[in-house]
């Protein structure tokens, strides 16, 4: 598997992980807007009929999302302004074949924050005002270790879409010279090409969720 983590690839990655956002959340039927004024990269308005939220897009690659405290140490810096948390995370940190959109309320991610907080504080640990806390989407919420505090939001809230992570130099390598497709990706002899709903039907199996939550891109 490629390493996404290296330098040249990681910026790379985050784009295409908040793009996936940005689909994920317009297949759902959401208008997705810049907020004006807001000065926040991350920030969004989402409407869709006669709802709206304004929510962050935090992207992942280690499977954890993280929030830093505001000066004076009184709140959370963007998650304090926001109704909802749209989470985009790789599926696994060491070897990422797909991205995972999740859209959390924003009180549900603030109680889950505030958790963390207060145990790291009570355990004696440091927390820099304007550096992040971390906090696991995937790890089960438990009171021991300290850091497993909060977690588990995206366990609880499953993904609204799942979308294949297809990086350029995977793309390469699995042509041949001339342009060509290699036999290592072409179906075994005797069998039929996997149809799109066929591969929807196992994806969703694997990650135990409805069907029409997984998005399949294909590109000639």
């Amino acid at each position: 598997m490629t390493d996404i983590f290296g330098k040249s690839n990681k910026r790379s990655t985050k784009t295409r992980l908040f793009q996936v956002a940005l689909d994920a959340l317009e297949d759902a039927g959401w208008t997705v807007e810049r907020v004006a004024g807001s000065g926040k990269s991350s920030v969004r308005r989402i409407t869709k009929g006669d709802e709206s939220k304004v929510v962050s897009i935090r992207t992942t690659q280690d499977t954890c999302i993280a929030f830093p405290r505001t000066e004076g140490d009184k709140s959370w810096r963007t998650l304090d302004e926001v109704d909802a948390v749209v989470p985009v995370s790789v599926d696994d940190k060491e070897n990422p074949k797909f991205a995972k959109v999740h859209i959390i309320d924003g009180d549900e991610i603030r109680a889950r924050f505030n958790r963390a907080y207060k145990a790291r504080r009570s355990a004696g640990h440091k927390i820099p005002i304007g550096r992040g806390v971390w906090v696991s989407l995937y790890l089960p919420e438990a009171d021991n270790p300290v850091s497993h505090v909060g977690a588990g939001a995206g366990l609880e809230f499953p993904p609204i879409a799942i979308v294949p992570l297809v990086l350029e130099e995977e793309a390469e390598d699995a042509t041949s010279d001339d342009g060509l497709e290699v036999d290592s990706i072409s179906p075994p002899s005797g069998e039929a090409p996997l149809s799109i709903a066929e591969a929807k039907r196992r994806l969703a199996e694997t990650f135990r969720v409805d069907p029409s939550s997984i998005k399949i891109i294909v590109e000639a």
